[in-house]
């Protein structure tokens, strides 16, 4: 009897077994299906290899990709049996809404599936199917204002470089422009020149979400708020004399034309911009928490953007770094890269109290006749740094206009803050970099602009910039 228990009771315990088994896979499979509902289903379905698309595209006309303020950016012509994508802006959206020949690009391959989905009354769609007449696609619009996106687009000029800008209270993005572009009604005409072209000027590049440069000074924000960290009790007490230059082993480092800014204390260390008292800085920071601290400002991370992006890097590490790096670094060169995009969402970071949105590029889907078929809502990324940080990094950031390497904005109507950087490089004079953001005491817009192989940011970007402050506020 007491063997027949024994077995009864082994018995009853491997059932359990196979039971919790068989949970713990149904567990695991409906994880994994919501994992791949929330986080990939949007790859798989504008994925090439989608053999949908190709069916939907027999049936559907594709939609529109239009603007914020109206401005139609994409949209197919038929003309008999022939489909024709065309952009009427021509180059100025090419890189951000992108081209539908030679392979997607932008929003016409992140919104691809939504794009030839069709969402019209469904009585019209039975009749275009029983008559074989092709439905017209959903709209997609932008959060880019087609405005502003021409007035920064003009800004740049020749110049190579990208303009990025956000409201930093919900992350959207209101203009997204790059040089050199290249216009997509030619792209097959064009294709095998601008191949040709990608080694030296790259049009095909999405600058701001692709283009990786020195920060240059632009850095220093987070120099500045590591060192704040660090010192939380002393930083207001910082005070440095600074003769134009800064040695260390075999290293030099200069101020801008080795100009000599004497005594200062950490807001004008960052409104003058003065290399050798953030060198200073940096050579005393914790390798470690620096490391920490900017990758909570998502460097070293895939930025949450549907299209092209490449991560920032940061590569300051304890035991494989040296001081004279982390004193390099700390002014914003050494190895350091962000993109243009990056960088705007630092700016708005700081102009909205610490909270970083993530930045979004898409406002709403609606059918053909203008109804709204999905609307996207602001969404906070991360929250790296408290409103009282935010709140003093700001203050440095409006001395930069007030007193310092900014104050080409100084006498604008709307009160501007914000950080130039002169990013050295080993193919030419250095990239001109402005972040910022207007109004100081009530943000609306941040700024983020880099100028390839020019100089300054003072004397390159920040004329951009107010172009672009004067006619956002002017709208």
């Amino acid at each position: 009897m007491k063997m027949k228990m024994n077995e009864n009771k082994d018995y009853r315990k491997s059932s359990f077994q196979i039971i919790y088994i068989f949970l713990g896979l149904f567990v695991f499979m409906m994880g994994y299906f919501v994992y791949f509902i929330v986080f990939k289903s949007d790859d798989i379905v504008n994925s090439p290899y989608n053999k949908r698309q190709e069916v939907l595209a027999e049936r559907v006309i594709r939609g529109d990709i239009l603007s914020s303020d109206g401005a139609t950016l994409a949209r197919t012509v038929t003309d008999g049996d022939d489909e024709i994508r065309e952009y009427p802006f021509g180059e100025v959206y090419a890189n951000v809404v992108g081209r539908f020949l030679k392979g997607k690009t932008g929003i016409e391959q992140s919104e691809n599936i939504r794009l030839l989905t069709s969402n019209v009354n469904a009585l019209e769609i039975a009749y275009d199917d029983l008559v074989g007449k092709k439905c017209p696609g959903d709209d997609v619009v932008t959060t880019l204002n087609a405005e502003l996106s021409q007035v920064a687009y003009d800004a740049l000029g020749d110049y190579r470089g990208a303009v990025v800008v956000m409201e930093p209270a919900t992350g959207k993005i209101l203009v997204m422009v790059s040089k050199p572009s290249y216009d997509p009604n030619d792209i097959d005409s064009s294709w095998e020149e601008l191949i040709a072209d990608e080694d030296e000027e790259s049009p095909l590049i999405n600058r701001a979400t692709q283009g990786l440069y020195p920060p240059g000074s632009t850095f220093k924000i987070l120099t500045a708020l590591e060192y704040m960290r660090e010192n939380p009790t002393t930083y207001k007490d910082y005070e440095y004399d600074c003769d134009g230059s800064v040695e260390y082993g075999d290293m030099t480092i200069h101020c801008y034309n080795n100009k000599q800014h004497e005594e200062v204390d950490l807001p004008k260390s960052f409104a003058k911009s003065c290399n050798t008292s953030f060198a200073s800085i940096g050579k005393g920071l914790n390798i470690d928490s620096f490391f920490s601290l900017c990758e909570d400002f998502s460097f070293n991370k895939n930025l949450p953007i549907t299209m092209e992006s490449n991560q920032s890097k940061y590569t300051l590490k304890k035991g494989s770094s040296s001081v004279s790096e982390l004193m390099q670094t700390a002014i914003g060169q050494g190895h350091t890269l962000i993109t243009p995009l990056h960088n705007a969402m630092i700016t708005a970071t700081v102009a909205n109290d610490g909270v970083m949105m993530k930045p979004y590029i898409v406002d709403h889907i609606e059918n053909a006749d203008g109804g709204a078929v999905k609307r996207y809502s602001p969404e906070v990324l991360a929250k790296p740094m408290t409103g009282k940080e935010a709140n003093y990094i700001g203050k440095m950031m409006r001395l930069v206009v007030t007193d310092g390497t900014g104050t080409k904005l100084k006498n604008m109507e709307q009160k501007a803050a914000g950080k130039t950087g002169s990013a050295d490089n080993a193919n030419g004079k250095a990239h001109a970099w402005f972040i910022g953001y207007a109004p100081y005491d009530d943000p609306k817009i941040v700024v983020s602009i880099i100028v390839e192989n020019v100089g300054t940011g003072s004397d390159y970007a920040i004329p951009i910039a107010k172009k672009i402050f004067d006619a956002y506020f002017k709208q």
